[in-house]
């Protein structure tokens, strides 16, 4: 296994830094775009001080199974130009198909796939979608509108803080909906909302954002995974990926992993992530992803 420096160049020209991992032996191999979740990400799914290192055990897991691996830096982030708080949702979906894309044409890919978590998971549905990949891999990914996931988000954080904040539910719910209602009525790329200047535009679109017709027009391979202890993500809506994915999708509900694709035995809470960042990726996680897209890009 090694890794080479690679970067994608967008619609508008702008050059995304990238790392492709390619597996020992001669190619063309197997291949997949790798998608992080929401906001300032680099190409291992690190922000700032929310250090997740996805990337990296995924490429590695993958290419011991003969697979390579695309990951890039966002818009603005690491090696990357460009403003990450004016990059919106849609335009996080072009650069992930611009992604795909440069690894097709990469004379030591063969076939490719994706694989997206969070918000990476709602970027492979359209690709998969539009039949640019083979298969597709969703990691924390949610079936519905943008708007009722953020909602359904809000209130599992919430449900996990102490009982004295928890009293302040239905000012607190006012406000949220204050805050959605502002956003929405916002027309620029950035704007201050509650004295924040908050990326609006991806605000926006994600918000209208409805996963359910895209599901519904995949014709690849699908692999759901959610964790038990999902916060942010319901893992009841594997049912609903299940459901709309013509085929069938094949879904995990994976006991006591949570967003972050790490375990955790106890009770979650969202204050458990800075101790849970200290622990690796589930490993039977990265052996189930690993596997199943063996048996579909290599075959």
């Amino acid at each position: 296994m090694f890794d080479t420096d690679l970067a994608v160049s967008a619609t508008d020209g702008t050059l995304l830094a990238g790392t492709l991992t390619l597996p020992a032996g001669s190619g063309p191999h197997p291949a997949v775009v790798l998608l992080h979740g929401s906001g300032p990400v680099d190409r291992d799914g690190n922000a700032g001080k929310l250090v997740q290192n996805l990337g990296a055990p995924l490429a590695t897991a993958l290419a011991a199974q003969g697979i390579a691996t695309l990951r890039y830096d966002r818009r603005g982030v690491g090696a990357t130009p460009g403003r990450w708080r004016t990059s919106g949702f849609t335009g996080n979906c072009e650069d992930a198909a611009a992604a795909v894309r440069a690894l097709s044409a990469h004379p030591a890919v063969g076939s490719v796939g994706v694989v997206g978590h969070s918000e990476g998971a709602l970027h492979a549905m359209t690709l998969a979608a539009r039949a640019d990949v083979r298969a597709v891999v969703l990691l924390a990914g949610f079936a519905g509108q943008g708007e009722d996931a953020l909602r359904r988000q809000a209130r599992s954080v919430f449900d996990g803080l102490p009982a004295p904040v928890r009293l302040l539910r239905r000012p607190l719910g006012a406000l949220g909906n204050r805050v959605l209602a502002k956003v929405k009525r916002t027309e620029t790329d950035v704007a201050r909302i509650a004295g924040l200047p908050l990326n609006v535009r991806w605000m926006r679109e994600m918000l209208a954002h409805d996963t359910r017709a895209e599901l519904a027009a995949i014709k690849v391979p699908v692999l759901a995974v959610t964790g038990g202890k999902d916060r942010q993500v319901d893992p009841a809506d594997l049912a609903e990926i299940h459901r709309l994915v013509p085929a069938g999708a094949e879904t995990h509900r994976v006991p006591d992993l949570t967003h972050l694709l790490r375990r955790d035995p106890g009770r979650h809470r969202i204050g458990s992530y800075r101790r849970l960042l200290r622990e690796p990726v589930d490993a039977d996680l990265l052996a189930l992803v690993a596997g199943w897209l063996a048996a579909r890009l290599t075959h």
